[in-house]
Protein backbone atom coordinates (compact mmCIF):
# COMPACT_ATOMS: atom_id res chain seq x y z
CA UNK A 1 0.00 0.00 0.00
CA UNK A 2 3.02 2.31 -0.21
CA UNK A 3 1.71 3.32 -3.66
CA UNK A 4 -1.76 4.21 -2.38
CA UNK A 5 -3.09 7.49 -1.01
CA UNK A 6 -6.48 8.17 0.55
CA UNK A 7 -8.74 11.19 0.23
CA UNK A 8 -11.43 11.40 2.88
CA UNK A 9 -14.34 13.51 1.66
CA UNK A 10 -15.43 15.53 4.68
CA UNK A 11 -17.46 18.42 3.31
CA UNK A 12 -21.04 17.21 3.77
CA UNK A 13 -23.63 19.19 5.68
CA UNK A 14 -25.32 16.33 7.56
CA UNK A 15 -28.67 18.09 7.43
CA UNK A 16 -30.69 15.02 8.37
CA UNK A 17 -29.03 15.00 11.81
CA UNK A 18 -30.11 18.51 12.75
CA UNK A 19 -29.99 19.93 15.42
CA UNK A 20 -26.93 17.98 16.60
CA UNK A 21 -25.33 18.40 13.17
CA UNK A 22 -24.76 21.91 11.78
CA UNK A 23 -23.03 23.51 8.79
CA UNK A 24 -19.82 24.10 10.74
CA UNK A 25 -20.11 20.86 12.71
CA UNK A 26 -21.80 18.26 10.50
CA UNK A 27 -22.36 14.57 11.13
CA UNK A 28 -18.73 13.55 10.55
CA UNK A 29 -17.56 15.97 13.27
CA UNK A 30 -20.12 14.76 15.81
CA UNK A 31 -19.62 11.96 18.34
CA UNK A 32 -22.72 9.98 17.46
CA UNK A 33 -21.93 6.44 18.56
CA UNK A 34 -18.45 6.46 20.12
CA UNK A 35 -16.09 8.86 21.87
CA UNK A 36 -14.52 9.60 18.49
CA UNK A 37 -15.98 11.68 15.70
CA UNK A 38 -16.92 9.77 12.57
CA UNK A 39 -14.08 11.51 10.71
CA UNK A 40 -11.58 10.20 13.26
CA UNK A 41 -13.08 6.71 13.07
CA UNK A 42 -12.71 6.81 9.28
CA UNK A 43 -9.10 8.00 9.41
CA UNK A 44 -8.12 5.38 12.01
CA UNK A 45 -9.71 2.70 9.85
CA UNK A 46 -7.75 3.81 6.78
CA UNK A 47 -4.56 3.92 8.83
CA UNK A 48 -4.80 0.16 9.25
CA UNK A 49 -4.05 -0.10 5.53
CA UNK A 50 -1.67 2.79 4.83
CA UNK A 51 0.45 5.39 6.65
CA UNK A 52 -1.28 8.45 8.05
CA UNK A 53 1.11 10.60 6.01
CA UNK A 54 -0.68 9.35 2.88
CA UNK A 55 -4.10 10.65 3.89
CA UNK A 56 -5.72 13.87 2.70
CA UNK A 57 -8.93 15.34 4.09
CA UNK A 58 -11.02 17.26 1.56
CA UNK A 59 -13.34 19.67 3.36
CA UNK A 60 -14.45 23.33 3.20
CA UNK A 61 -13.57 26.53 5.01
CA UNK A 62 -16.47 26.24 7.48
CA UNK A 63 -15.33 22.80 8.62
CA UNK A 64 -11.54 23.13 8.25
CA UNK A 65 -10.86 23.94 11.91
CA UNK A 66 -13.15 21.15 13.10
CA UNK A 67 -11.46 18.59 10.85
CA UNK A 68 -8.01 19.60 12.06
CA UNK A 69 -9.16 19.37 15.67
CA UNK A 70 -10.56 15.88 15.08
CA UNK A 71 -7.28 14.67 13.53
CA UNK A 72 -4.48 16.55 15.32
CA UNK A 73 -1.91 13.92 14.32
CA UNK A 74 -2.20 14.90 10.65
CA UNK A 75 -0.19 17.82 9.33
CA UNK A 76 -1.62 21.11 8.12
CA UNK A 77 -0.99 20.40 4.43
CA UNK A 78 -3.07 17.22 4.63
CA UNK A 79 -6.27 19.26 4.99
CA UNK A 80 -7.57 20.97 1.86
CA UNK A 81 -10.52 23.36 1.97
CA UNK A 82 -12.48 23.41 -1.27
CA UNK A 83 -13.31 27.06 -2.08
CA UNK A 84 -16.77 26.20 -3.43
CA UNK A 85 -19.32 23.38 -3.17
CA UNK A 86 -19.05 21.57 -6.50
CA UNK A 87 -20.10 17.96 -5.67
CA UNK A 88 -17.98 14.82 -5.79
CA UNK A 89 -16.54 14.88 -9.34
CA UNK A 90 -14.53 18.10 -8.81
CA UNK A 91 -13.53 16.83 -5.35
CA UNK A 92 -12.20 13.64 -6.93
CA UNK A 93 -10.36 15.69 -9.57
CA UNK A 94 -8.77 17.76 -6.80
CA UNK A 95 -7.65 14.71 -4.85
CA UNK A 96 -6.35 13.02 -7.99
CA UNK A 97 -4.36 16.15 -8.92
CA UNK A 98 -2.78 16.37 -5.46
CA UNK A 99 -1.75 12.71 -5.45
CA UNK A 100 -0.60 12.79 -9.09
CA UNK A 101 1.83 15.58 -8.23
CA UNK A 102 3.30 13.44 -5.47
CA UNK A 103 3.53 10.29 -7.59
CA UNK A 104 2.07 9.97 -11.10
CA UNK A 105 2.06 6.17 -10.86
CA UNK A 106 -0.06 5.52 -7.81
CA UNK A 107 -3.57 4.64 -6.65
CA UNK A 108 -5.91 6.96 -4.80
CA UNK A 109 -8.95 5.87 -2.80
CA UNK A 110 -11.85 8.23 -2.13
CA UNK A 111 -14.20 7.53 0.74
CA UNK A 112 -16.84 9.42 2.73
CA UNK A 113 -16.02 10.62 6.23
CA UNK A 114 -19.35 9.61 7.73
CA UNK A 115 -19.94 5.93 6.93
CA UNK A 116 -20.04 3.48 9.83
CA UNK A 117 -17.79 0.43 9.44
CA UNK A 118 -17.02 -1.56 12.59
CA UNK A 119 -14.93 -4.34 11.07
CA UNK A 120 -11.83 -2.27 10.40
CA UNK A 121 -9.58 -5.31 9.93
CA UNK A 122 -11.60 -6.72 7.03
CA UNK A 123 -12.01 -3.25 5.54
CA UNK A 124 -8.24 -2.70 5.55
CA UNK A 125 -7.57 -6.13 4.03
CA UNK A 126 -10.05 -5.54 1.20
CA UNK A 127 -8.75 -2.04 0.61
CA UNK A 128 -5.28 -3.46 0.04
CA UNK A 129 -6.57 -6.04 -2.45
CA UNK A 130 -8.69 -3.47 -4.27
CA UNK A 131 -5.67 -1.16 -4.49
CA UNK A 132 -3.55 -3.95 -5.99
CA UNK A 133 -6.25 -4.60 -8.58
CA UNK A 134 -6.54 -0.91 -9.48
CA UNK A 135 -2.76 -0.71 -9.85
CA UNK A 136 -2.65 -3.77 -12.10
CA UNK A 137 -5.52 -2.89 -14.44
CA UNK A 138 -6.86 0.22 -16.14
CA UNK A 139 -10.10 0.04 -14.18
CA UNK A 140 -12.01 2.00 -11.60
CA UNK A 141 -12.86 -0.02 -8.49
CA UNK A 142 -16.05 0.62 -6.51
CA UNK A 143 -17.14 -1.08 -3.31
CA UNK A 144 -20.60 -2.63 -3.35
CA UNK A 145 -22.72 -3.62 -0.37
CA UNK A 146 -24.94 -6.69 -0.70
CA UNK A 147 -28.42 -5.34 0.14
CA UNK A 148 -30.39 -6.82 3.01
CA UNK A 149 -33.60 -4.98 2.18
CA UNK A 150 -35.15 -3.22 -0.81
CA UNK A 151 -33.83 0.28 -0.15
CA UNK A 152 -34.81 3.24 -2.30
CA UNK A 153 -32.16 5.45 -0.64
CA UNK A 154 -29.11 4.19 -2.53
CA UNK A 155 -27.82 3.93 -6.05
CA UNK A 156 -27.09 0.37 -7.15
CA UNK A 157 -24.33 -1.46 -9.03
CA UNK A 158 -25.35 -4.33 -11.31
CA UNK A 159 -22.69 -7.03 -11.13
CA UNK A 160 -21.44 -8.95 -14.15
CA UNK A 161 -18.94 -11.77 -14.47
CA UNK A 162 -16.53 -12.71 -11.70
CA UNK A 163 -12.92 -11.61 -12.21
CA UNK A 164 -10.04 -14.08 -11.96
CA UNK A 165 -8.55 -12.03 -9.09
CA UNK A 166 -11.70 -12.71 -7.07
CA UNK A 167 -11.52 -14.69 -3.83
CA UNK A 168 -13.92 -15.70 -1.09
CA UNK A 169 -12.54 -13.00 1.19
CA UNK A 170 -12.58 -10.33 -1.53
CA UNK A 171 -14.93 -11.00 -4.48
CA UNK A 172 -14.44 -8.89 -7.62
CA UNK A 173 -17.05 -8.48 -10.38
CA UNK A 174 -17.30 -6.51 -13.57
CA UNK A 175 -19.86 -3.71 -13.20
CA UNK A 176 -22.47 -3.93 -15.96
CA UNK A 177 -24.11 -0.63 -15.09
CA UNK A 178 -24.86 1.96 -12.42
CA UNK A 179 -28.51 2.37 -11.46
CA UNK A 180 -29.95 5.49 -9.87
CA UNK A 181 -32.07 5.32 -6.73
CA UNK A 182 -35.00 3.06 -7.71
CA UNK A 183 -38.64 3.09 -6.69
CA UNK A 184 -39.78 0.43 -4.22
CA UNK A 185 -40.99 -2.05 -6.84
CA UNK A 186 -37.72 -1.95 -8.74
CA UNK A 187 -35.69 -2.13 -5.53
CA UNK A 188 -37.52 -5.35 -4.64
CA UNK A 189 -36.60 -6.81 -8.03
CA UNK A 190 -32.97 -5.85 -7.50
CA UNK A 191 -32.95 -7.51 -4.09
CA UNK A 192 -34.53 -10.70 -5.39
CA UNK A 193 -32.11 -11.00 -8.33
CA UNK A 194 -29.02 -11.10 -6.11
CA UNK A 195 -27.05 -9.27 -8.81
CA UNK A 196 -27.44 -5.72 -7.53
CA UNK A 197 -25.42 -4.05 -4.78
CA UNK A 198 -25.67 -0.74 -2.97
CA UNK A 199 -23.09 1.79 -4.10
CA UNK A 200 -21.03 2.53 -0.97
CA UNK A 201 -19.36 5.61 -2.45
CA UNK A 202 -15.86 4.18 -1.93
CA UNK A 203 -13.79 4.39 -5.14
CA UNK A 204 -10.20 3.61 -6.18
CA UNK A 205 -8.25 4.33 -9.33
CA UNK A 206 -4.78 5.00 -10.64
CA UNK A 207 -4.36 8.71 -11.17
CA UNK A 208 -3.65 8.05 -14.85
CA UNK A 209 -6.80 5.95 -15.26
CA UNK A 210 -8.99 8.72 -13.87
CA UNK A 211 -7.22 11.33 -15.99
CA UNK A 212 -7.81 9.38 -19.19
CA UNK A 213 -11.48 8.89 -18.38
CA UNK A 214 -11.83 12.58 -17.54
CA UNK A 215 -10.25 13.54 -20.88
CA UNK A 216 -12.83 11.44 -22.66
CA UNK A 217 -15.90 12.22 -20.56
CA UNK A 218 -15.43 15.52 -18.70
CA UNK A 219 -12.52 17.47 -20.23
CA UNK A 220 -12.81 20.34 -17.74
CA UNK A 221 -11.77 17.97 -14.95
CA UNK A 222 -8.82 16.67 -16.99
CA UNK A 223 -7.58 20.20 -17.72
CA UNK A 224 -7.84 21.06 -14.02
CA UNK A 225 -5.75 18.00 -13.10
CA UNK A 226 -3.08 18.49 -15.79
CA UNK A 227 -2.57 22.17 -14.99
CA UNK A 228 -2.57 21.77 -11.22
CA UNK A 229 0.65 23.35 -9.89
CA UNK A 230 3.17 21.20 -8.04
CA UNK A 231 3.55 23.84 -5.34
CA UNK A 232 1.91 27.08 -4.22
CA UNK A 233 -1.41 25.99 -5.70
CA UNK A 234 -3.73 27.96 -3.38
CA UNK A 235 -4.43 30.68 -5.94
CA UNK A 236 -5.00 28.14 -8.72
CA UNK A 237 -7.49 26.24 -6.55
CA UNK A 238 -9.43 29.39 -5.65
CA UNK A 239 -9.59 30.55 -9.27
CA UNK A 240 -10.25 27.29 -11.11
CA UNK A 241 -12.15 25.01 -8.72
CA UNK A 242 -15.36 27.11 -8.49
CA UNK A 243 -15.58 27.04 -12.31
CA UNK A 244 -15.64 23.24 -12.53
CA UNK A 245 -19.00 21.63 -13.37
CA UNK A 246 -21.15 20.86 -10.34
CA UNK A 247 -21.70 17.15 -10.85
CA UNK A 248 -21.29 13.88 -9.00
CA UNK A 249 -18.47 11.52 -9.92
CA UNK A 250 -21.09 8.86 -10.68
CA UNK A 251 -22.63 10.98 -13.44
CA UNK A 252 -19.40 12.52 -14.69
CA UNK A 253 -17.17 9.45 -14.81
CA UNK A 254 -18.36 6.19 -13.27
CA UNK A 255 -21.50 5.52 -15.29
CA UNK A 256 -19.67 5.92 -18.63
CA UNK A 257 -16.19 4.68 -17.73
CA UNK A 258 -14.61 2.07 -20.02
CA UNK A 259 -14.02 -0.35 -17.14
CA UNK A 260 -15.47 -0.44 -13.64
CA UNK A 261 -14.87 -3.27 -11.18
CA UNK A 262 -16.87 -3.91 -8.04
CA UNK A 263 -15.38 -5.29 -4.85
CA UNK A 264 -18.14 -6.86 -2.77
CA UNK A 265 -17.69 -5.65 0.80
CA UNK A 266 -17.14 -8.39 3.35
CA UNK A 267 -17.26 -5.78 6.12
CA UNK A 268 -20.31 -4.24 7.75
CA UNK A 269 -21.48 -0.86 6.45
CA UNK A 270 -24.09 1.75 7.29
CA UNK A 271 -24.25 5.25 5.87
CA UNK A 272 -26.20 6.48 8.93
CA UNK A 273 -28.48 8.46 6.70
CA UNK A 274 -30.87 9.74 9.38
CA UNK A 275 -31.77 9.54 13.07
CA UNK A 276 -33.68 6.30 12.46
CA UNK A 277 -30.38 4.53 11.73
CA UNK A 278 -29.23 4.85 15.35
CA UNK A 279 -31.36 2.09 16.97
CA UNK A 280 -29.47 -0.56 14.99
CA UNK A 281 -26.25 0.49 16.74
CA UNK A 282 -27.42 1.57 20.21
CA UNK A 283 -29.02 -0.29 23.09
CA UNK A 284 -32.81 -0.16 23.48
CA UNK A 285 -34.85 -0.30 26.64
CA UNK A 286 -37.60 -2.88 27.20
CA UNK A 287 -40.10 -0.74 25.30
CA UNK A 288 -37.92 -0.29 22.23
CA UNK A 289 -36.78 3.24 23.05
CA UNK A 290 -33.29 4.34 22.00
CA UNK A 291 -32.12 6.84 24.59
CA UNK A 292 -28.99 8.88 25.30
CA UNK A 293 -28.41 11.43 28.01
CA UNK A 294 -30.95 12.58 30.59
CA UNK A 295 -34.15 10.96 29.30
CA UNK A 296 -37.07 9.70 31.41
CA UNK A 297 -39.97 7.74 29.94
CA UNK A 298 -43.40 6.54 31.01
CA UNK A 299 -45.64 4.37 28.86
CA UNK A 300 -43.65 5.38 25.78
CA UNK A 301 -42.57 3.09 22.97
CA UNK A 302 -40.19 3.00 20.00
CA UNK A 303 -38.86 6.52 20.47
CA UNK A 304 -35.41 7.96 19.79
CA UNK A 305 -34.41 10.60 22.33
CA UNK A 306 -31.03 12.35 22.57
CA UNK A 307 -30.48 14.82 25.42
CA UNK A 308 -27.60 17.27 25.60
CA UNK A 309 -27.99 19.04 28.94
CA UNK A 310 -31.67 19.32 29.77
CA UNK A 311 -33.99 16.47 30.79
CA UNK A 312 -36.26 15.01 28.13
CA UNK A 313 -39.45 13.47 29.57
CA UNK A 314 -41.53 11.24 27.31
CA UNK A 315 -45.03 10.34 28.53
CA UNK A 316 -47.51 8.24 26.58
CA UNK A 317 -45.90 8.81 23.18
CA UNK A 318 -44.57 6.49 20.49
CA UNK A 319 -42.45 6.63 17.34
CA UNK A 320 -40.98 10.07 18.00
CA UNK A 321 -37.51 11.51 17.48
CA UNK A 322 -36.65 14.08 20.15
CA UNK A 323 -33.22 15.74 20.12
CA UNK A 324 -32.21 18.49 22.54
CA UNK A 325 -29.18 20.76 22.09
CA UNK A 326 -28.11 24.03 23.66
CA UNK A 327 -30.09 26.20 21.25
CA UNK A 328 -32.67 23.94 19.62
CA UNK A 329 -35.13 21.08 20.16
CA UNK A 330 -36.30 18.74 17.43
CA UNK A 331 -39.59 16.85 17.75
CA UNK A 332 -40.27 14.67 14.73
CA UNK A 333 -42.24 11.53 13.91
CA UNK A 334 -39.95 8.67 12.93
CA UNK A 335 -41.72 8.38 9.58
CA UNK A 336 -40.75 11.99 8.80
CA UNK A 337 -37.03 11.60 9.55
CA UNK A 338 -36.05 12.00 5.90
CA UNK A 339 -37.90 15.34 5.78
CA UNK A 340 -35.64 17.04 8.33
CA UNK A 341 -33.46 18.18 5.45
CA UNK A 342 -36.44 20.06 3.99
CA UNK A 343 -36.93 21.77 7.34
CA UNK A 344 -33.58 23.57 7.03
CA UNK A 345 -34.65 26.58 4.88
CA UNK A 346 -37.29 27.52 7.45
CA UNK A 347 -34.90 27.66 10.39
CA UNK A 348 -33.66 30.94 11.86
CA UNK A 349 -30.08 31.61 10.79
CA UNK A 350 -28.63 31.25 14.29
CA UNK A 351 -29.79 27.62 14.54
CA UNK A 352 -28.15 26.43 11.30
Amino acid sequence: MNKTYACIMAGGSGERFWPLSRVSKPKHLVRLLTERTMLEETARRVEQALPSSQIFVLTNEAQLAGCRAALPHLKKHQFIAEPAKRDTAPACALGTALVRNLDPDTVVVFLPADALIKDSKTFAAQLKKASALAMKHETIVAFGIRPHHASTRFGYLESGKVLKESSKSCPFFEVKRFVEKPDEARAKKYLKSGKYFWNAGIFLWKTGTFLQEAKRLTPELATFIENFPKSKWDRYLKEKFPKLPKISVDYAIMEKAASVTMSEARFDWDDLGSWTALPAHMAKDTRGNTLRGAVTTHDSHNNIAISGKRVIALCGVSDLIVVETEDAILVCHRDAAEQIKQLQPNLPGHTR
